[in-house]
């Protein structure tokens, strides 16, 4: 990649061309009411459509793989027509959207599945505290699926992508990251099966590759993305062999010919908590023959820095994005940013929707 390339040049993203590398990383921001996208979210969306790429929070593929209060869905009809303002709002800006299809396994609690105990691929718990009907609850430990009920999971995602199609996106990203539920399989801290689904690295990512399957057989390669964090080490993760079971899935999904793979790199949690991977694109970077999207903690300046080394091909921004609406423009123009505020970054239940989500100035307004 030549040096001249940053944030602002053009780039093919699978099926589609995008006007700059900026992308909206995928937030937790926890708005949808009843689990329902509504005009507030569509609201959002489109305030920063100027990014090349959204990607939508993490969304619901059945009512079994929700973890937290107030996060949206796609299994139903009435998510499905929530979901279709968004994609409308943010086309009618000339922007692009992927749909972030997610289960949250062993993260959950029975107080948020109807009294059910949450499902993982074994009965091992994760580490942490959930906000939940009942109040702030430690994570329980899950039941551990049978292997006959993993193929149905595989359909729930496969369906979400459905789903997805019908709610007007441009393509969906895979949550395979965070301590989630394809996390769950890959990692031997949490996942100790013994049949098909556990074992070797190969078994381990049996589930991860069947979900990509499913789905790509929806969209076509090159309009799924997944995310990945070989370094996190959120709600208890750890594998005896990260390099080794990262380095074969990457491998893995090279004939896929996904339209790219997003990679985390560690947080400061991660690096305090032991030792991670640290960077980790370098490390994967030779073994993925695709386009890859990083995420850590990036400014304008360090997003221009590790694009110009072709690491990487794109760069998502979280907390930026949460704060400024019109972060490309900002940087672009290099002017200030507004700071973000922490406390509303999960919502504050239904009680105000908006706050610390759709009034965060434009620039335009600041200047008057």
């Amino acid at each position: 990649m030549s040096s001249t390339t940053n944030l602002f040049s053009p780039t093919k993203l699978g099926a589609h061309t995008l006007p700059n590398r900026i992308v909206m990383a995928p937030m937790t921001r926890l708005r949808a009411v009843d689990s329902i996208p509504n005009s507030v979210m569509a609201t959002y969306y489109a305030q920063r459509a100027s990014a090349g790429l959204i990607v939508t929070e993490c969304t619901m593929v059945s009512p079994m793989s929700n973890g937290y209060m107030n996060c949206p869905g796609i299994y139903s009809p009435e998510q499905v027509e929530g979901w279709k303002q968004v994609t409308q709002a943010v086309h009618d800006r000339g922007g692009k959207i992927f749909l972030q299809l997610w289960h949250s396994g062993r993260v959950s609690h029975p107080s948020l599945l109807n009294g059910e105990l949450p499902v993982a691929p074994s009965a091992v718990a994760g580490e942490g505290t959930l906000h939940s009907p009942i109040g702030k609850v430690t994570l329980e430990t899950p039941r551990a699926l049978e292997t006959q009920e993993i193929p149905e999971i595989v359909e729930q995602f496969r369906q979400g992508a459905v789903n997805a199609v019908e709610a007007g996106f441009d393509g969906v990203e895979l949550h395979g990251a965070f301590g989630y539920l394809i996390d769950q399989f890959l990692q031997d801290g949490s996942n100790q099966r013994t049949d098909k689904y556990g074992g070797s690295i190969e078994n381990r990512a049996r589930f991860l590759l069947e979900v990509v399957s499913g789905v790509t057989s929806v969209w076509g390669g090159e309009k799924v993305g997944i995310k990945l964090s070989p370094s996190n080490t959120f709600y208890g993760m750890k594998d005896s062999d990260s390099q080794g079971i990262f380095s074969y899935v990457i491998d893995k999904l090279n004939p896929f010919n996904l339209a790219y793979i997003h990679l985390m790199e560690p947080n400061e949690v991660d690096l305090a908590n032991r030792q991670v991977l640290n960077p980790v694109l370098p490390i994967f970077r030779p073994i993925y023959q695709g386009t890859i999207i990083t995420n850590g903690g990036y400014d304008r300046q360090a997003g221009n820095n590790v694009l110009s080394t072709g690491d990487a091909d794109l760069v998502s921004f979280g907390k930026l994005f949460i704060s400024n609406p019109d972060l490309p423009k900002r940087f672009q123009l290099e002017a200030d940013l507004n700071t973000p505020n922490p406390k509303t970054f999960y919502g504050k239940g239904d009680q105000d929707l908006e706050l610390g989500y759709i009034d965060y100035p434009f620039m335009e307004i600041q200047t008057e």
